[in-house]
């Protein structure tokens, strides 16, 4: 892992470990910004998902707000020490939805200060999104699975390749070397025959 890899990954971690801990601590202070949130995207995901998982989703708005809070504390210490760092980063990017759609919905602001401060918090977000992302993909220099497919496609239609011409070259050497015996088992029968 490179120098920049090491600080880059706690620092940007660091907020939703010390953020979601509070949440999961404290939800009350984000109840009233996340329940127009919840009321709208939580009947929707119970639609769209198997019965499985839409059960299990809790209804109320505070423990709502602990599970977000709890998955950035799980996805910014797997991120934070490189252990499922890229899981880890997805399941951040995932909660950050949630979190910018309820802390920062500039679009209902009527202030215009305000709008312009959620604004600004909104635009943070997404770069943070973006960052998590970034993350997301990052395979430390080495082949991705993507790459690593189209590649090892490529490389097993190489081999084929190269396989049947080999197989041909043994058969057309096969055929002479039979044909060679053949000949010589003929001239040495022909040899044996009684002259007469």
């Amino acid at each position: 892992m490179t120098v920049v890899r090491a600080l880059a990954r706690p620092l940007l971690s660091t907020i939703f470990v010390v953020q979601g801990a509070k949440a999961v601590r404290d939800p009350e202070p984000h109840i009233a910004k996340a329940q127009p949130v919840a009321d709208r995207f939580v009947p929707l995901i119970q639609k769209v998902t198997p019965p499985q998982i839409g059960d299990r989703i809790p209804e109320s708005t505070a423990n709502l707000v602990r599970l977000n809070g709890a998955a950035q504390v799980i996805g910014g210490l797997a991120l934070a020490t490189g252990k499922g760092r890229r899981l880890g980063a997805v399941l951040l990017a995932g909660s950050l939805v949630p979190t910018t759609l309820a802390g920062h919905s500039f679009w209902q602001e009527t202030d215009k200060a305000a709008k312009a401060a959620q604004k600004v918090q909104f635009m943070k977000n997404l770069g943070i999104m973006g960052g998590l992302l970034l993350a997301a993909v990052d395979t430390e220099g080495k082949p991705g699975v993507a790459w690593r497919a189209t590649h090892g496609a490529k490389a097993a239609k190489r081999e084929t390749k190269r396989g049947a011409k080999l197989a041909k070259r043994e058969a057309k050497q096969f055929a002479r070397t039979a044909r060679r015996e053949a000949k010589l088992a003929a001239h040495a029968a022909k040899a044996e025959l009684p002259f007469g």
